[in-house]
């Protein structure tokens, strides 16, 4: 067995930084990974950094050059400046798992938290998780994003006490932000460019970042980073809307929690690099935080071995899915040990109404993308005073919508400087006729208004949201759950701004689940995702089944929104969750590396709350165990709804957990083909319920197939 096989007695080894002025013009970053440091004593896995690059680059001077960062908090490796050659031969020492080469990544309110009950202005007894949270007191979140911008009045720290002192964490001054910049709700903050600069160094356009007018410090350039944190953890301001709509009183999810900043994403663009994340990682575990929330991803088949180590030690990671929906295979973020959320719409609309001479009404919903007016075009007509339409009816057959044109409740500005509205194709050809058929055509266009509640069916998952199934693991089903991204309001620098992506969605998951670690602290990160996956909602407000946007909209399937759409109360007593020891991860960490053998099986029984079956040739049983979190005597009966052309059992089918018994029990969920296809996933469920209040929800997908490594592309 190959002695590297034993994942905790690995290292991290990760390249990235400014290519030095001795370093050979072909050295580029590079992360090597090493997995668990070997020694409690930071400077002591440092130095053993140092020794294993000088004993590639020949002197221990070239190997301070070389480094960009040591990883020596949660787990070991470090960033470097290497050429190919150097580069295999560190992938050749035993204690080393992986040598790869630094890589970019991207970035990824008022009515939502009220949406998800738990606004301040309901009743006491629909806000019994943010009671009992005591609204995230004493939770550490660490924000893996763009930075803060302090002087927001979502950071107020009027009220706060001390910080914990078990806070090891700093506040890295820099450009703009000095130490008063923190205070006791943003405790800590910490930036990171070497990675950055790197990149900037390799002069290629398509991504160099533009820098100009970006602060060297934990400050947000962007506004991404501060709107997140806010959306997590935001302090009450009343009052705030944007241009008008959207009016409320602004908090985050947690908005007694305390926060820690990292900013690894930089530019308008808000690219970040592997080295950058994994050594704000690295911190945030030797800082002390709770909750890690990552707003970002490169793209489907990409992933942070650093994560892992967050998790051993009790942190809850949660990560965006990505918006490259609604394309299948999209989801990015998909390890087994992280939240994955996807991005869904709630219960608030911004319509426009069009009035046409003819007298004829229109609907449409504000919007920011006109196809096909070019802003030379714009520039080089006479429009002054004009309602331009910008109509392109041709170009539909090859754009796949990012936005549903028939949707009102997404509201972005035009990046054209201009006041517009976007139309679907239907409307368009409704003013185009007229302004053929008339001679003097008259369009008036309505302030945009805003409509709130059973009015607008919701939610819907974004036609921007990530979609499954993971083209990395198939065996995983992702995403994990989906939660509002859409219009999203909270602070950017010193207003308010409406935002859209998984993104904005993921910090709403990020603050439930810091509610849900305050009420019950002794919940593993794997516990806290079973009960906000199970508990998850699969029906609209009226009932029906969530419909996701496409093209055409259909009803949403986990690949769409995982377990469904999060519900705070129900997550805060689940009944039943399913548990995973931290270290079983190991195993399938190991067998992504190569490092195991006859990983399918064990990457079907690990104990998620979810199934999902890629291969099915013909039969196929699985494994789960749930733990009962709830009272003592209760029974549960399994309610099952098989995927199409499946069989599917399980044993056995009823339990009770009685008293001086044991918590857990291990069931066999059973899967057989009723015909022999070379098929696409098809979608089931698992339900455990108590016949009362506990319905514990798993989804389930399974693909028929006959050959191994063949799909049906239909």
């Amino acid at each position: 067995m190959d002695s590297r096989i034993a994942f905790s007695g690995c290292a991290l080894l990760l390249v990235v930084t400014l290519l030095p002025l001795s370093a050979n013009a072909s050295s580029k970053l590079h992360i090597v990974y090493m997995g668990e440091k070997k020694h409690d004593d930071p400077s002591a896995v440092t130095a053993s950094h140092h020794d294993i690059l000088t004993s590639v680059l020949g002197s221990k001077d070239e190997s301070l050059k070389s480094i960009v960062y040591s990883y020596k908090h949660g787990f070991s490796g470090f960033a470097a400046m290497l050429t190919k050659t150097q580069a295999r031969t560190l992938a050749k020492f035993p204690e080393v798992i992986s040598v790869k080469p630094n890589t970019y990544h991207k970035a990824h309110t008022t009515r939502s938290w009220d949406f998800l009950g738990l606004g301040h202005n309901k009743s006491p007894q629909q806000t019994d998780l943010l009671r009992k949270a005591n609204y995230g007191e004493d939770i550490i979140f660490g924000v893996i994003d763009s930075g803060i911008w302090p002087e927001s009045r979502s950071f107020d720290d009027n009220g706060y006490g001390p910080v914990q002192a078990r806070w090891k964490g700093i506040c890295q001054t820099g450009t703009t932000f000095n130490a008063m910049s923190c205070n006791r709700k943003i405790i800590g903050a910490r930036w990171y460019s070497e990675g950055i600069n790197a990149m900037h160094l390799k002069g290629t356009p398509h991504t160099t970042p533009h820098l100009k007018g970006e602060y060297m410090s934990p400050r947000d350039f962007s506004g991404h980073g501060t709107h997140v944190a806010s959306t997590i953890a935001g302090g009450e301001v009343q009052d705030v809307s944007y241009a008008g709509l959207a009016t409320g009183m602004a908090h985050g999810g947690a908005p007694r929690a305390r926060l820690a900043i990292y900013k690894v994403l930089w530019g308008p663009n808000t690219a970040a690099s592997d080295a950058s994340i994994l050594a704000a990682i690295d911190d945030a575990i030797h800082d002390g935080v709770d909750v890690l929330s990552l707003s970002l991803g490169r793209g489907a088949g990409h992933e942070f071995p650093g994560t892992l180590h967050a998790v051993l030690r009790g942190i809850s990671v949660i990560f965006s899915a990505g918006n490259d929906g609604p394309a299948p295979q999209t989801v990015t973020n998909v390890v087994p040990w992280v939240t994955t959320v996807a991005a869904s719409t709630m219960d608030r609309a911004f319509p426009t109404f069009i009035s046409l001479r003819n007298k004829e009404k229109l609907v449409v919903c504000t919007l920011k993308l006109l196809r096909s007016c070019t802003k030379e075009w714009l520039a080089s007509s006479n429009v002054t005073g004009k309602i331009v339409l910008c109509y392109a009816p041709r170009e539909a057959p090859s754009v796949l919508p990012r936005y549903n044109m028939n949707s009102l409740d997404s509201l972005t500005a035009c990046k054209a400087g201009m006041p517009c509205v976007v139309v679907d194709y239907e409307i368009a050809q409704k003013i185009a006729s007229y302004w053929e058929n008339t001679e003097n055509p008259i369009v008036k266009v309505s302030p945009t208004m805003i409509v709130v509640g059973d009015g607008v069916l919701s939610p819907r998952v974004a036609s921007f949201s990530s979609r499954g199934p993971s083209p990395l693991y198939p065996g995983i089903l992702k995403p994990d759950i989906t939660a509002p991204g859409v219009s999203i309001l909270a602070t950017v620098r010193g207003s308010y701004v409406l935002f859209s992506g998984t993104s904005m969605a993921c910090p709403h998951v990020s603050a439930v689940t810091a509610l849900l670690k305050s009420i019950h602290p002794d919940w593993s990160p794997a516990m806290i995702k079973s009960a906000i996956v199970t508990t998850a909602s699969v029906t609209d407000g009226f009932g029906a089944p969530i419909e996701a946007e496409t093209v055409p909209r259909k009803v949403a399937d986990p690949f769409d929104f995982g377990g469904g759409h999060i519900n705070p109360d129900r997550a805060s007593d689940p009944g039943l969750v399913y548990n995973v020891d931290a270290r079983e991860y190991n195993k399938f960490f190991n067998c992504t590396i190569g490092l195991l053998h006859g990983c399918e099986s064990y990457q079907l029984n690990l104990n998620l709350p979810s199934i999902a079956i890629p291969d099915l040739k013909d039969h196929v049983t699985v494994q789960r165990t749930i733990t009962n979190v709830g009272a003592v005597g209760t029974t549960y009966r399994a309610v099952l709804e098989a995927p199409a052309w499946v069989v599917m059992s399980v044993e056995p089918s009823m339990v009770t957990f009685a008293k001086g018994s044991s918590t857990s029990m291990t069931f066999r969920v059973s899967f057989t083909t009723r015909r022999r296809v070379q098929g696409g996933f098809t979608f089931g469920s698992l339900t455990w319920s108590d016949g009362n209040t506990h319905p514990v929800r798993i989804a389930v997908a399974v693909r028929t197939v006959i050959q191994d490594f063949v799909t049906d592309t239909s």
